[in-house]
C-alpha cells in the first residue's frame, strides 16, 4: 500500500473550524451590542449634563433659561453649548434624539438683557433612544434643578418632573 503525500485540510476540518468561529461569534455579539447601548446611554447622560451646565452659565448672563438649544449656541458673549448640540432644535447624537424646550410651568421674561433673545423661568431637556432596545434602553430628562432622571421604558419622564416618583441617575 502506498501512502499519498496529502497536503492541506480536509473538508471536515474546515467545517469544524467554521463551526467554532460561529459559536464564538454567537457568544460575543450580544455582549458587543450591550456595550454599544451602554456607550450610547453614557453619551446621552453627557449631553444632559452639558445642557445643564450651559443653562446655568446662560442664566448667569441672561437672568433666565434658554428655551431652545440653538439659543445656547449663539447667545450674548459667546456659545454656551457645543455646536454638535446647538445646531438645531432637535439633534440625533449617538443613537439618541436630544431635545429641549421651555418647561411646562415656565413663564417668559418680559425684558431679557441685551444679547439674550428668549429667556424663560425654566426648561425641560430630554434624550430619547432612536430605537428602544437597539440604540438604548433608558430615556433621560432634566430641568432647571439640574438632576438627570431616567425611565427604563424608553419614554422620558414627563414635564414637570416629579422627583418623588421619577428615578434619578446615580
Amino acid at each position: 500500500m502506498k501512502m499519498r503525500d496529502a497536503k492541506g485540510f480536509t473538508l471536515i476540518e474546515l467545517l469544524i473550524v467554521v463551526a467554532i468561529i460561529g459559536i464564538i461569534a454567537a457568544i460575543a455579539i450580544p455582549g458587543l451590542l450591550r456595550a454599544r447601548m451602554s456607550g450610547n446611554e453614557a453619551s446621552a447622560i453627557g449631553s444632559m449634563r452639558a445642557i445643564n451646565t450651559a443653562q446655568q452659565n446662560y442664566s448667569q448672563m441672561c437672568n433666565g433659561f434658554a428655551p431652545v438649544m440653538t439659543e445656547l449656541g449663539t447667545a450674548g458673549a459667546g456659545a454656551f453649548l457645543s455646536p454638535d448640540l446647538s445646531m438645531a432644535a432637535s439633534v440625533d447624537k449617538s443613537g439618541y434624539t436630544i431635545t429641549m424646550a421651555a418647561g411646562a410651568l415656565g413663564t417668559p421674561l418680559a425684558l431679557p438683557p441685551a444679547g439674550c433673545t428668549a429667556t424663560t423661568t425654566n426648561y425641560y431637556a430630554t434624550a430619547t433612544p432612536l430605537s428602544v432596545g437597539s440604540t438604548g434602553q433608558r430615556a433621560f430628562a432634566t430641568n432647571e434643578a439640574g438632576t438627570i432622571f431616567f425611565a427604563s421604558t424608553g419614554v422620558p419622564p414627563a414635564d414637570p418632573i416629579d422627583p418623588t416618583v421619577e428615578t434619578p441617575i446615580q
